[in-house]
């Protein structure tokens, strides 16, 4: 029986923290020596060799409560420190620009990063609502850097620039110029580079525009079914393209009211189910619910689809921003 006593601090410590270890150990040494005494044991080396072992395994389960304790504080700071540096760089975006429904959503790949190599960002501007989403290359404080360099220069061009091709090329100065400056310290910086969409949705109600900057064109989800769009040829990535503002290519694409634009990184179409099959928004056939006006359901939806294609394991961050189009009368 004494023998058996031994697993009660080992029970508790398993679900509890250190000082409920402690308390239960403490509780069970006299039981330990009652059940011995009870058992004819109280002269026999049998008693001394129970408390022994008590104790040594209850002093082992205590300390590795605490050091389990100190690195779930450490875990959770850590977390803390992440959400704090996302809400700086990626700051959250509004939900109306004009006559624009927006919503965001970034799930990273590493359980405890919040914000990573990918970048998404809008502006109201007197040529109308100007969104950028973009995939830094690499990962770590590197891709971090590299993100809060682009989302800098965006939010000030932004507003300089009447043409898309125009803050193409001032980003694409923007990050040659940041890369330059980190060659000084990194001798990688200049195979550095970031993939960029630059879509507008001029003031005027025209069509919505869009530059590629080696990035994928937005999904136009109309009538719960989903359609890839197709341009020209997209411009090298930022860092390695041109400051010609006629090197960029800007396509045009005519939208109807409430039709929802998704704009992705390369998260959500390369995430993989366990046989390696890609995921694709449009081959997989569901009704995607965009008739109730609400961008923020069609992202909640894309992502428990894909986290249900990935069982929950994503390989790379996933960042989403739908745009809905509403008259103005809405």
């Amino acid at each position: 029986m004494a023998s058996l006593l031994v697993i009660a601090p080992a029970l508790m410590a398993a679900a509890s923290t250190a000082w409920p270890t402690c308390v239960v150990a403490a509780l069970a040494l006299p039981a330990v020596v009652v059940s011995d005494v009870h058992d004819g044991l109280l002269h026999s080396p049998v008693l001394d060799l129970h408390v022994a072992t008590l104790l040594v395994v209850s002093l082992l389960l205590v300390a590795v409560c605490r050091a389990r304790g100190r690195s779930t504080r450490e875990a959770h700071c850590l977390r803390a420190v992440s959400k704090a540096a996302q809400r700086v760089i990626l700051r959250p975006l509004p939900r109306q620009i004009a006559d624009l429904r927006v919503a965001s959503v970034y799930r990273a790949a590493e359980a405890m990063a919040e914000v990573g190599g990918d970048l998404y960002a809008a502006a109201r501007t007197p040529y109308g609502a100007r969104l950028v989403i973009g995939d830094v290359k690499g990962k770590g404080l590197r891709a971090l850097d590299d993100t809060a360099a682009l989302l800098g220069a965006f939010r000030e061009a932004a507003h300089q620039h009447p043409t898309l091709p125009g803050l193409a090329a001032a980003l694409d100065s923007s990050v040659r110029r940041h890369v330059a400056e980190a060659g000084e310290q990194d001798a990688d910086a200049p195979e550095r580079f970031i993939t960029a969409l630059l879509v507008e949705f001029p003031a005027d109600g025209g069509p919505m525009r869009t530059v590629s900057c080696g990035h994928p064109l937005p999904l136009r989800m109309r009538d719960g079914s989903v359609t890839a769009l197709s341009g020209g040829t997209p411009a090298p990535p930022l860092g390695l393209g041109t400051p010609d503002p006629d090197a960029y290519q800007q396509d045009s694409f005519v939208y109807a009211p409430y039709d929802v634009f998704l704009l992705y990184t390369d998260g959500l179409s390369e995430a993989r189910d366990r046989s390696g099959a890609f995921y694709s928004v449009t081959e997989r056939g569901i009704p995607w619910h965009i008739a109730d006006g609400d961008p923020e359901a069609v992202l909640r939806q894309i992502m428990a689809d894909v986290l249900h294609h990935t069982t929950g394991r994503l390989d790379d961050d996933v960042a989403l921003v739908a745009v809905q189009c509403v008259p103005p009368s809405s």
